[in-house]
């Protein structure tokens, strides 16, 4: 290692020494939808993961309990997951959700695609990507859109779009058994401790991710069956979406610097470290952006670039904890 790169590395670990997270005024939102089960068994499993995440959203995730939305299939009225019932939720939640705010969207049950279309499977009729892009269009603030869905990879092509991230629990509308996706994305959400890769005491989209797709492949391994579901991630709005562990592709800037959990207290009562966090989370998002295009740069050019970065990120980690 060279003297420039060992500097650079400590910039960096002195960066991310503090906690990160944007300003306590953005507020975080949940849609989760359980469509329709098929039958008791899967009907008992939806019942059991939709209980688990919306104790998990309330309590280790501190989302406060009227910004959670629940659809499901014995739902009544604006509870139920029909057509109306979705589009009600989502035309209430445009009128909530700012530019500044985050809206996470989890979809639990089965999906189906063909040629002409991928659907998500409601009471009643179905809703396909189409609607639920047209559906979400309005929304201004970040939106973060999880399909657990089998058959549920045309929802990272169609629904991709910036300031917005998107994960599908199948690489291929080919992928049509039942997942086991769900069971550990909301596992991942409530073991913070052992989804939080990092050791930053935070939880980001991408953590959660990751979590879930290694825990996918060791249950299939542990098994001794062929994999038939592997997750993908698109969050820079190309439509092409990544798994776990690919070492290529863009994708992975936004979803590392949105966190899934509340704000520190010291933060969320401090608006001046708020708003250096805010900072904090755009240098981030640069680094990440530039390491993704380290193999198109020369390695000067790149280090370079990443000790500016760090550099900023450093003077601005040293402001919050004089602010706090």
């Amino acid at each position: 290692m060279t003297s420039r790169t060992a500097v650079i590395g400590m910039l960096l670990v002195a960066g991310v020494a503090v906690t990160a997270r944007p300003a306590a005024a953005d507020e975080r939102f949940a849609l989760v939808v359980s469509g329709v089960s098929g039958g008791d068994k899967y009907a008992e499993s939806y019942k059991k993961w939709v209980a688990q995440l919306d104790t998990t959203l309330r309590g280790k995730l501190g989302f406060p309990g009227d910004h959670i939305v629940i659809l499901t299939e014995n739902g009544t009225g604006s509870t139920a997951a029909t057509r109306e019932g979705v589009a009600g939720a989502l035309a209430a939640l445009q009128k909530r959700v700012t530019v500044d705010d985050t809206l996470l969207i989890v979809l639990i049950g089965h999906g189906t695609a063909d040629s002409a279309a991928a659907k998500f499977n409601l009471v009643g009729p179905d809703w396909d990507t189409k609607e639920w892009k047209q559906a979400l269009a309005p929304i201004a603030g970040r939106v973060i859109f999880v399909d657990t869905t089998s058959s549920s990879f045309p929802f990272v092509q169609d629904l991709s779009a910036k300031n917005r991230i998107v994960i599908a629990a199948t690489d291929s509308p080919a992928q049509k058994y039942d997942t086991i996706f769900p069971q550990f994305f909301i596992e991942a959400l409530d073991k913070v401790a052992a989804s939080d890769s990092d050791k930053n005491g935070r939880l980001s989209v991408w953590e959660a991710f990751v979590y879930a797709s290694q825990a996918v492949k060791q249950s299939f391994d542990q098994k001794g069956t062929l994999v038939t579901e592997r997750a993908v991630i698109d969050d820079n709005g190309d439509g092409v979406g990544k798994e776990a562990t690919a070492t290529t592709g863009a994708d992975g800037v936004l979803s590392k610097t949105t966190f899934l959990d509340a704000a520190p207290a010291a933060t969320a009562s401090n608006p001046a470290a708020a708003g250096l966090e805010k900072q904090r989370i755009a240098l981030e998002a640069q680094i990440e952006e530039l390491k993704g295009r380290k193999d198109q740069m020369t390695p000067a050019d790149y280090d370079a670039q990443l000790e500016k970065l760090a550099i900023e990120l450093a003077k601005i980690s040293a402001q919050i904890r004089s602010a706090k």
